[in-house]
Parts: C-alpha cells; structure tokens; sequence
C-alpha cells in the first residue's frame, strides 16, 4: 500500500521581501515605453527583411486560404518572441530599446530576469496586441503601471534615471484606522 505523506504545509510569502526591494522604484513612463517598444520591433524589421518577401493586400479568397496564410505568419511570430526573450535576457532586463530609452524590466519574483521569464513578456506583447492594442493602454489603469504582458510575465518596467523614493507609510489611513488594524494584529 502507497503511504501518503500529509503534513502540515505552510504558505510562504517569497514575494513580499522581493516586493520590499522594489518599493519605491521610479516606474517608466508610457511614451517611453512605446518608443522602446517601436525601436525593437523596428530592429526585428529589419532583422527580418532579407528574409521575406512583401505582400501589400492579402491574397486570401478562402477560409482555408487565409488559415493557410496565418499559418506562414507562426514563425515570424516565434522568431520576434524569441528575439524579446533573448534580448531581455542577455541585456538583464534592457532590449535595445529599452536601453536606448534608459527603462529596464525587473521581476518582481525574482532578483534578475530569467530565461522563461523573458520568454513569458514576449508572448504577453502578443496577448497586448490581441486586444487591439488595449492590452497596452492598460498602463493608465493599474495602480503600478503594468500592462497584460507585464502582468502575464510579473514583471514591471522602471526608469533607471530617476532617484528611488521610499513612499511614506500609507498616509491615506488616518489614526483611528491604524489603531482597529493593530488591534486586529494582535
């Protein structure tokens, strides 16, 4: 008979200390992460150039055309995630344009970037796009300024020529607040 181990587990919060580290990092602005965007992906452009010929209007005239097509379109796909993925991680965090532009990608699991990580980011942009482009644009609804591949890859995307600045203790929490949450504590 298979003996099943069942002892206790407890939850393990890695992520707070992780979290700790980055209070407080200056976050990238949009514009600036749109003009890193386009400097890599105009990079892949004309990366991929020689390599392919141009078709203006597509030649589809059947479902089974336009599949056959979308299907040709799966290894450039895989060639530009690939490229985000090598290049943010052998740059540490920085693409090309990401340099340029002087943002860089953390984790916010991680101290540095990892292999799968990277990868992750690149299939979010594809997850971004899908939406119509919204996937981007949620930039201005998150607290943090995270975007979906931002989020898919948890990662955040800060400005590395701002100073830090250690946010005050949740100053919106008046005393009366504070005094329900400590007794709450104990």
């Amino acid at each position: 008979m298979l003996k099943v181990w069942r002892g206790e587990r407890w939850f393990h919060a890695h992520e707070t200390a992780r979290f700790d580290e980055l209070n407080g990092l200056p976050l990238a602005t949009f514009k600036r992460r749109a003009w890193a965007f386009m400097i890599d992906a105009l990079i892949i452009g004309i990366l991929k150039a020689p390599f392919r010929h141009f078709h203006f209007l597509p030649e589809a005239h059947s479902s089974v055309e336009l599949v056959n097509e979308i299907t040709e379109k799966i290894p450039e796909l895989i060639k530009s995630v690939v490229f985000f993925g090598v290049a943010l991680k052998l740059g540490k965090g920085q693409t090309p344009g990401k340099w340029l532009m002087k943002i860089k990608v953390l984790s916010l699991t991680h101290d540095s970037i990892g292999w799968w990580q990277s990868i992750e980011r690149g299939l979010g942009y594809g997850a971004s796009l899908l939406e119509g482009g919204f996937g981007f644009f949620q930039y201005f609804l998150n607290a943090n300024r995270m975007c979906v591949h931002d989020r898919i890859a948890e990662t955040i995307v800060v400005d590395i020529q701002k100073p830090r600045v250690r946010p005050a203790l949740r100053p919106e929490i008046d005393c009366e607040e504070r005094q329900i949450e400590a007794e709450a504590a104990v």
